[in-house]
């Protein structure tokens, strides 16, 4: 199997599965889908259209902060190029995965003379370095959450375990298929853990290695504080995209910013599991409002109304991008591609 069939596949595999979820949500509440229209058209667009511009404006500070990286290398993309990039990426990212990443660069090499192993290079810097910064929204969460999150573990993951236990117990042929398979599994990891261990050790090695060299090559910048400042701003965009989302609907109001982070990095892990998240963003979002004691039509209808104006946005610049990108490189075009 080569590696477009492996893309093609997964994708096939994990928007299947992103969908599914997505149809178990909504199925739970279909009783109320009356209310729930009706919270749509009750719900305040003005904050909506607040949330999008504040999400453009992350769009356009990672643009900018792109330079940062091409810069040392002796290259430069121009802003206008650069923003249609990455409305471009995110665009294409809704059709397969890591789509995104190469179609900005290929966008770079072709208008502005960007060698496109170049661009890549940044841009898996970016990401590990966004990666830094979500590990720092986990230890924020972490500090303003603790006791939330630990219900949360509690809720979903523990007492559900313990039931299941529990459940065992009374039912000893169940109990002894458990216990079979799961000896079964410890004598085939013991027999393989050799072998398991020396691919995990490559496998991590690299991960850990190009984790070092990304960040590392931050050290080559003239202006690395600024570099780190644009990277906490994206993020901080992140966040007051959903915070301002928070206030299109009466249902939000008895949460505040610290909910918001919870939010945010159970978002973030959706919108990566998924193409776009679609139904798994929606899903952890509405269990975690739900968990908040929020009602059910808010819970159910602020997920998807706020994922359906970026996925909106996200169409409209990235096709608008499309159409406009050629149009301000025309005299470029031609130089660029002999």
């Amino acid at each position: 199997m080569n590696k477009r069939t492996k893309s093609i596949l997964q994708f096939v595999v994990l928007l299947g599965l992103g969908i599914f979820i997505g149809w178990l949500s909504l199925r739970s509440v279909a009783p109320k889908k009356d209310e729930i229209f009706k919270a749509f058209r009750n719900a305040d667009y003005f904050w909506v259209g607040i949330s999008m511009i504040v999400s453009i404006f992350g769009h356009l500070l990672r643009a900018y902060r792109w330079n940062y990286l091409l810069k040392p290398l002796g290259y430069k993309a121009r802003l206008i190029n650069a923003s249609g990039g990455v409305f471009i990426g995110y665009f294409a990212n809704y059709g397969l995965p890591r789509m995104g990443e190469l179609t900005r660069c290929t966008i770079a090499a072709r208008y502005d003379k960007v060698p496109f192993e170049v661009a890549l290079g940044t841009v898996i810097t970016e990401r590990i370095v966004d990666f830094a910064v979500l590990i720092l929204v986990f230890i924020l969460t972490l500090l303003a959450q603790f006791t939330q999150l630990i219900g949360l573990a509690n809720q979903y993951i523990f007492d559900p375990l313990s039931l299941k236990l529990q459940s065992l117990a009374n039912r000893p042929v169940a109990l002894t298929v458990v216990i079979v398979l799961m000896l079964g599994a410890l004598i085939g990891f013991l027999m393989l853990r050799k072998r398991m261990a020396n691919a995990l050790r490559g496998k991590f090695g690299k991960i850990i290695k190009g984790f070092g060299e990304g960040i590392g090559s931050i050290r080559q910048m003239e202006k690395k504080g600024q570099f780190i400042l644009l990277s906490l701003g994206i993020w901080a965009t992140y966040f007051y995209s959903m915070y301002a989302a928070f206030y299109a609907f009466d249902g939000m109001s008895a949460i505040g910013q610290a909910e918001c982070l919870t939010l945010l990095l159970f978002g973030t892990f959706g919108v990566i599991f998924t193409p776009g998240g679609i139904g798994v963003y929606q899903a952890l979002i509405t269990q975690l409002l739900l968990y908040y004691k929020l009602d059910d039509v808010t819970a159910a209808s602020f997920p998807w109304l706020t994922w359906g104006s970026q996925f909106v946005m996200i169409v409209s610049l990235g096709i608008s991008s499309l159409i406009i990108l050629p149009i301000v490189n025309r005299n470029k075009t031609d130089v660029v591609s002999q």
